[in-house]
């Protein structure tokens, strides 16, 4: 329904400017005027950006609250920060540690998440700042939109960058499931953001605060979305070499200095801290969290080429149904040409719904003429690369692309400017559709926000954690079992059609010390092994596919 109000509302933008096109062309013009004055102080426009993204969410926090960390991924995301906030990068192998298999984390050979660092060490800094990690979540995205904006400045006309800030936060900052969830997303956002703003004021400026931001925004990168942000950083550093070499002699050395030598020393300092990390976790600091994990437990892999793993012996028939499926996905949608067709234009639909959608596709009639532009060409480029690097994938996740978010929207916006000029019979038609197109997006927060209070089926492109509404058992269970007295252990059983994606069986990086403890039901033998184990901790059986689910005291032996 929110995605036919959109389709709807953008066949009005193309009615009113094409046959009214002078419509409130007097409030427009009022509003351009003050809003042009903002966006010629150029810090201070990134900075009232940044804010408005967090006064946006903060907002809605009456409406949609605080996210429950409900999914895989936000576990493991979740468990980066519970460790470091240890002030540990790894946890050592728990002697139990086969009970407590799950998804997204490593129990060899160390006790860790699969992911990068980067999401988790926001979501630490969140506890640390605020009392949650939602905290964290919150500020991301409101560094999210301000990078953003800046990235706009060092491409478009100061007032342009300030639209295209704020277009970012009516679709990122109030319901889109970045600042909803704890998928990440906004983390890779802000370093391509940085990598790709640098670009323009190094090679106009060739000063070293540039250079040091690109070279945060390649260490960001590495250490959220490793594939997705090389891919995307290389037509971007190509240029930046390609601009060091055309460097007349008498130049050269210093932009070496000012550029290369710091960008140099940076990456090799965060390329460092980066390889230390891995080598904490999985003993080799070449060797990535996620590449052990997905040699003992996935039978899918990465590219589209590369045929799945032989199946891996699994401890849990939960964790041998979600990979096994995975695989199965692979072989009935990559072995035939229309399989692959099929998978690319549903991933294409996708990207376009997240990123773009209804309104902001009208502009993009004028995309012929921005591959034509030799201002924006290496944008073009950019674009091309990264989602080519994509189109390589198996899986794809809306946050997967996350690097090229500010590179979509900066399109999207020279796609604007060149509509702008557009006239029908010496009417502004296109002025009147540049003008058109926030002020809908604007009304489009409005209609979300009025589907949420109506409950109204969404699309999770916008408001992901509604989807989840089906499973919010686990917390209400462990806040239940939290308030007993004493240590807790709770033996989770599920039924042979259980919800691969209802997941309870995550426990804290220090799991001796954990009030509650979870564990999977192995059977009578391996249970009583693990209660030995657990001996000053009572012990629960929790049935958790029962409605509501079951909690009792478990007896030896039963099944």
């Amino acid at each position: 329904m929110v995605s036919v109000i959109e389709v709807l509302l953008a066949l009005i933008a193309v009615v009113v400017a094409y046959y009214y096109p002078r419509l409130g062309s007097s409030w427009f013009q009022w509003a351009e005027q003050r809003l042009a004055r903002l966006a010629r102080r150029g810090t201070l426009a990134v900075a009232v950006v940044g804010l408005l993204a967090l006064a946006a969410r903060a907002a809605v926090l009456p409406v949609l609250g605080i996210p429950k960390v409900m999914q895989h991924d936000e576990f493991g995301h979740l468990f980066v920060a519970q460790t470091l906030l240890r002030g540990k990068l790894a946890n050592p192998t728990h002697p139990m540690w086969v009970h407590f298999e799950t998804f997204w984390i490593l129990m060899k050979p160390t006790y860790s998440s699969v992911f990068p660092p980067a999401q988790g060490l926001v979501f630490a800094a969140g506890k640390i700042i605020g009392g949650s990690p939602f905290v964290g979540v919150w500020l991301s995205v409101g560094l999210m939109c301000a990078a953003i904006c800046w990235m706009f400045q060092g491409w478009l006309p100061p007032g342009w960058a300030l639209l295209g800030g704020v277009l970012t936060v009516m679709r990122f900052a109030f319901f889109n499931y970045w600042s909803n969830g704890y998928h990440g997303g906004g983390v890779a956002a802000t370093g391509g953001a940085l990598v790709l703003g640098a670009l323009p004021r190094i090679q106009g400026h060739a000063r070293t605060r540039d250079a040091l931001l690109m070279g945060l925004g390649l260490a960001i990168l590495a250490n959220s979305r490793p594939y997705e942000g090389f891919v995307f950083s290389l037509p971007i550093v190509a240029a930046l070499l390609v601009w060091l070499v055309k460097k007349p002699t008498a130049e050269l050395g210093i932009a070496v200095r000012r550029v290369a030598l710091p960008l140099g020393l940076l990456l090799l300092v965060a390329g460092a801290a980066t390889g230390y990390y891995f080598w904490r976790v999985t003993g080799s600091p070449f060797r990535l969290p996620y590449q052990v994990y997905d040699e003992a437990y996935k039978q899918a892999r990465y590219f589209i080429w590369q045929s799945p793993r032989p199946e891996p012996v699994y401890h849990h028939e939960v964790m041998r149904k979600f990979f096994k499926g995975q695989a199965m996905l692979d072989r009935r949608i990559l072995v035939t040409p229309e399989g692959w067709i099929g998978w690319g234009a549903l991933k294409a639909f996708s990207f376009w719904l997240f990123f773009i959608g209804p309104l902001l596709t009208i502009p993009l009639v004028m995309f012929p003429r921005v591959v034509r532009d030799r201002r924006t060409r290496l944008l073009v480029v950019a674009c091309g690369v990264s989602l080519s690097g994509l189109a390589l994938e198996k899986a794809f996740l809306y946050h997967y692309a996350g690097p090229m978010t500010g590179l979509v929207l900066a399109l999207v916006l020279q796609s604007m400017r060149h509509v702008r000029v557009w006239r029908r019979d010496g009417e502004p038609t296109g002025l009147a559709l540049v003008r058109w197109i926030p002020l809908l997006s604007g009304v489009m927060v409005l209609v979300t926000l009025a589907a949420i209070l109506l409950r109204w089926p969404l699309p999770s492109v916008w408001a992901d954690p509604m989807v989840y509404q089906g499973m919010p058992y686990r917390p209400s269970v462990l806040a239940d079992l939290e308030r007993r007295e004493g240590k807790q252990l709770a033996i989770v059983r599920y039924r042979f059609d259980h919800n691969i994606g209802d997941e309870w069986v995550y426990n804290e990086p220090d799991i001796d010390a954990a009030k509650v403890v979870w564990a999977r039901d192995m059977g009578p033998r391996e249970n009583e092994e693990l209660i030995n184990y657990f001996q000053d901790r009572h012990v629960w059986l929790v049935e958790a596919d029962e409605r509501p689910p079951k909690v009792s005291p478990y007896v030896e032996g039963a099944r």
